[in-house]
């Protein structure tokens, strides 16, 4: 992320403010390859935002098997979790780029679950894909009662009802 980005967010984002000043959070301003292929340390969740993988274009080596296998996977926790923005996901949108990515991570992890949303900004279903090789499958009223445990204030958009709704992809999405 571009440090101008990161501080036009913290300064006019008003709903996103309070997670900067999360503890836990650690943004880092350099290449994602480069930083985690020269550190050591282990993280329980990963989170690639990226642009999308086009061909040729700066993030196209960062959506490979052999990222995801020699790079991130070793990254990860015992456990651990890495979630990726994975491009456009409807109904017509999502052989662009969406389904290359989920059928990538599903040579990589064992437990693989795509989810989507409607985003206005960008017209069109989005998608993002997690990954572990530890089970995803957590009931609504569990993902409730975790996110109660880890989050102060109330979540305006994202419960377990949403999330359980979010990962139930079309038909067509699903079978590509």
């Amino acid at each position: 992320m571009e440090q101008e980005v990161v501080q036009f967010c913290k300064s006019y984002l008003v709903v996103n403010k309070e997670a900067f000043r999360d503890s836990r959070l650690e943004v880092i301003i350099n290449d994602a390859g480069a930083e985690l292929e020269g550190r050591k340390e282990c993280y329980d969740v990963i989170i690639g935002d990226l642009a999308d993988p086009i061909e040729g274009g700066p993030c196209y080596k960062l959506y490979t098997k052999s990222f995801y296998e020699l790079t991130i996977k070793p990254r990860l926790k015992k456990g651990g979790i890495f979630v990726t923005q994975a491009g456009p996901a409807g109904i017509f949108s999502h052989t662009e780029v969406f389904s290359c990515i989920y059928n990538t991570l599903r040579q990589v992890f064992k437990y693989v679950l795509p989810y989507s949303a409607h985003i206005p900004s960008y017209a069109d279903i989005w998608g993002w894909v997690m990954a572990s090789d530890s089970p995803l499958d957590v009931s609504a009223e569990e993902l409730d009662t975790r996110m109660r445990q880890r989050i102060t204030g109330e979540n305006r958009y994202l419960d377990g009802k949403t999330f359980s709704s979010a990962s139930t992809l079309s038909k067509a999405v699903r079978t590509s």
